[in-house]
């Protein structure tokens, strides 16, 4: 007697998503659209008035280079992977090979679930399980809206654990300030230090921005220059609001990243050098951030979170011109 064929396996198909990072959803309002992808709650298109703000790509495709993901519960590198907190010591994945760093956190490459949609409106959620290298549990919800001011965006992360979360994080847009090339762009950028780095990009102290060739306080055309660092001792207006612009002169158009000063004291900045051509220098990211890189190797102790309280972080994009 023949063994009994196995059945279709429609339970392992009747979910999936055709596209890589989907399902993805479009909100619109003020001349605004944003297409937010619910693999990393990744802004794929961001448009006023049919202008692209930040660098788009397409749907079909594997998001390239972090390219418009959320960041948690670490912006930018933990060194070596490796980090100690509460007496313990930690190996994070190592996913930055050539610099053998674990890059971005845990969560630009998980699902998020659509919590709540409207036309201008979208709330995502990801529940972010504890796991050996990062035993924490954290709720995390970003609500995204867009009005005449701009596209808004706010991370909350609860800690639902009984003890203290090491916790950053950061958004990770690449900016595009026109159609001209990046090196004609005019960046302005309200900041004092610069985070030196080696060649692994690995901290190695700081330096005034005046004395490396990266003062931007009064807006610089960025040229040739390759940016990759973490900028801090952020100057905000008399708002609080720190502002980040990025304008090009020969279309008079730009772009802005602002957000409340009482909650990123860094931001990285990079101008998107890589090897594949359609990549290179494309955009310029902007990244706020609630701590430096490498700040769970921070002496003084990373940035945490107590066990039933929560972390808030706001940014805006909004065009100029």
């Amino acid at each position: 007697m023949s063994a009994p064929a196995d059945p279709a396996p429609t339970l392992l198909t009747a979910d999936a998503d055709p596209l890589p990072g989907g399902p993805e959803w479009t909100i619109s309002g003020g001349g605004y659209t944003a297409v937010i992808s619910a693999v990393g709650a990744t802004t794929r298109v961001l448009t006023h008035d049919g202008r692209d703000l930040v660098v788009p790509f397409d749907a079909d495709r594997i998001r390239p280079v972090f390219r418009g993901a959320t960041v948690a519960p670490w912006p930018n590198r933990i060194v070596d992977g490796r980090y100690t907190f509460g007496g313990v010591e930690y190996q994070a994945p190592i996913n930055e090979v050539d610099r053998g760093h674990a890059l971005h956190g845990l969560v630009s490459w998980v699902r998020w679930t659509a919590a709540e949609v409207t036309g201008d409106r979208l709330v995502l959620r990801h529940n972010l399980v504890p796991v050996p290298e990062y035993p924490f549990p954290l709720i995390l919800e970003l609500t995204c809206t867009v009005d005449a001011d701009g596209f808004h965006s706010t991370l909350i992360a609860v800690n639902t654990g009984e003890g203290d979360a090491p916790y950053g994080c950061c958004p990770h847009p690449y900016l595009r300030a026109g159609s001209s090339p990046l090196d004609t762009w005019e960046l302005t950028l309200p900041a004092a230090t610069r985070l030196e780095v080696d060649e692994r990009l690995a901290p190695e102290g700081t330096a005034a921005v005046d004395t490396v060739d990266a003062d931007y306080r009064a807006g610089a055309v960025i040229g040739d220059r390759f940016i990759d660092h973490a900028f801090t001792d952020l100057t905000a207006g008399a708002d609080g609001v720190v502002r980040v612009e990025l304008r090009d002169p020969a279309d008079g158009t730009g772009v802005a990243l602002t957000w409340p000063d009482d909650w990123a004291p860094w931001v990285q900045i990079h101008t998107g050098d890589r090897p594949e051509p359609e990549h290179h220098r494309a955009g310029l990211a902007v990244e706020p951030m609630t701590c430096a890189p490498d700040a769970f190797n921070d002496p003084a102790g990373p940035p945490v979170i107590a066990a039933g309280e929560r972390s808030v972080s706001r940014w805006t994009i909004a065009a100029l011109g």
